[in-house]
């Protein structure tokens, strides 16, 4: 499970079957974890355990961060 970006306490990663999907990361903090989708924009496809708050930081992070989660997950699963 490829880890593409960390950032404080998140952690942005995907699995290496996740290639079959469109692009996207989870991200884990403690027991909590999202996944989010990169394209077209970034938005939220799951939560579990993350206040509001915090997934506005995580979609601030992520869309921030844009260019480089999405040439990890190219990168990797131009491979796959």
């Amino acid at each position: 499970m490829p880890t593409a970006l960390k950032i404080g306490p998140y952690r942005f990663y995907f699995y290496s079957y996740d290639c079959i999907e469109p692009r996207h990361m989870h991200v884990d903090r403690d027991n909590m974890s999202a996944k989010i989708w990169l394209d077209p924009v970034v938005s939220l496809a799951e939560n579990h355990g993350y206040s509001r708050r915090e997934l506005r930081e995580i979609e601030k992070i992520a869309t921030e961060n844009l260019e480089k989660l999405r040439n990890e997950w190219d990168a990797f699963c131009s491979h796959a």
